[in-house]
């Protein structure tokens, strides 16, 4: 049964900001839910039945319609006929937003929603490797490789393991899953220490030769995240190498280059993807009480915060450009200003993007160019980051000491009264959260 919101966004803007917040991540999953979380995606081109129809395989022609359908300014998949599919990230990430909603409601509709996510994601996990893992359900072309459709690589499979760690007490097999991913990462991505730390590789495919230093990172945060559900040391160990190797790739600036060496991607300091970074050390400090990455964190913060955003909130592409300006740069803005403790920025954030990218009933749209705005939602990459951003955000504001076991009634408040000698007094009323 779908649920009825009571309140359209408008109508809440004057309401507790915290029952807003919740208000719009209910709205956000609903517009999800209603589509069994399946949609358009960032990379999916290659899922043209056009294209798969052609008599001919070649590389240039799929990069041809893949990139016209990425880039074009309006969105060409109906006309192409992409199929939509679940993401696998993305259900990881509906599947944390709506354990999130669960907590701040107490509606069991959220509780079952990230049940179904979780047991999808363990049912869709990529097969033939060491241990649990994903990826993308399209496949992509790029010159010199075809990726085959659910190749597993580091990204998507540590937001799975995240997912699976925090429902873990809910089904034992979540866990099982979850641990057994280190093998994945040691094994197949090819976990090896070097001089400054140790490296892996983004997916068992690569050999090496270039290295995307988010993708370290986020390998680094899986191993936090099961040092934290299991205690052992040699994860913490291990997600320390890591870190430490990407440490020495820092630039003068504070932000990191997509790949190592610079020249192997076309990408250079963009947002999101320093984003990934910072929030793996922030992780890693979080969860183990150490202050190791200080200097490194301190000075990433810095040039984050002044260089890839704007002071109203608007997110920058990269160090030298304000546009495109992309939902997927705002979401992963408001996760790592929440963890920071700067949420008032990560605040601003959520009001730029209500502003800029918001459709109404839940929908988000994918990116402000400098004239115009792709009007139009991808799954994954909209509705899915934002539901998890939001739900970051509140987890982060919660006042940690009204958060009981149960849920937290967003929007109430309780007014208490005692008699004392035959008078009533009548005691502040309690803010809702």
């Amino acid at each position: 049964m779908k649920r009825a919101h009571r309140l359209s966004l408008d109508s809440r803007r004057g309401a507790d900001d915290r029952e807003f917040i919740v208000g719009l991540l209910e709205d956000t999953l609903a517009y999800a839910r209603a589509r069994d979380y399946t949609g358009y995606d960032y990379f999916d081109g290659m899922s043209s039945k056009l294209l798969r129809a052609l008599p001919v395989e070649d590389q240039w022609v799929n990069i041809a319609v893949q990139e016209s359908i990425k880039r074009a300014p309006v969105n060409v998949r109906p006309f192409f006929l992409v199929e939509q599919r679940q993401n696998f990230k993305g259900s990881a990430l509906f599947a944390m937003a709506n354990q999130t909603a669960h907590r701040f409601t107490g509606d069991e509709l959220y509780a079952n929603e990230a049940d179904y996510l979780a047991n999808w994601l363990l049912e869709n996990q990529s097969e033939g490797y060491s241990g649990f893992c994903g990826g993308h359900r399209h496949a992509m072309q790029q010159i010199g490789e075809f990726r085959e459709a659910e190749t597993p690589n580091v990204i998507p499979t540590s937001f799975a393991v995240k997912a699976l760690c925090r429902l873990a007490d809910r089904d034992e097999r979540y866990e099982e899953a979850a641990k057994s991913a280190a093998d994945f990462l040691v094994d197949d991505l090819r976990y090896q220490e070097v001089d400054g730390g140790a490296r892996i590789v983004y997916q068992p495919e690569y050999d090496g030769e270039f290295y995307t230093l988010n993708g370290g990172a986020i390998g680094a945060r899986l191993l936090v995240d099961l040092y934290d559900q299991f205690g052992d040391e040699e994860y913490r160990e291990r997600a320390a190498a890591l870190l430490d190797y990407i440490a020495t790739k820092q630039t003068d600036l504070g932000g990191w280059k997509y790949r190592d060496p610079p020249s192997a991607s076309h990408l250079s300091m963009d947002n999101h993807h320093n984003g990934f970074i910072i929030e793996s050390y922030q992780h890693y400090h979080e969860v183990t009480g150490e202050k190791r990455y200080e200097e490194t964190l301190d000075k990433a913060l810095e040039f984050y915060r002044t260089v890839l955003f704007d002071p109203d909130g608007g997110p920058n592409w990269d160090e030298s450009k304000s546009y495109p300006k992309d939902i997927h740069h705002a979401t992963q803005g408001i996760i790592v200003f929440s963890k920071s403790g700067d949420t008032a920025f990560a605040r601003r954030i959520i009001d730029w993007t209500l502003a800029n990218l918001y459709g109404g009933q839940g929908q988000f749209y994918y990116q402000k160019r400098r004239l115009y705005t792709k009007n139009f939602t991808l799954m994954r990459w909209c509705q899915a980051w934002m539901a998890y951003a939001l739900a970051e955000y509140l987890s982060a504001t919660a006042d940690s000491d009204a958060v009981a076991d149960g849920a937290i009634a967003a929007g109430t408040r309780a007014e208490e009264s005692e008699e004392t000698s035959g008078n009533t007094a009548e005691t502040p009323a309690t803010e809702g959260i």
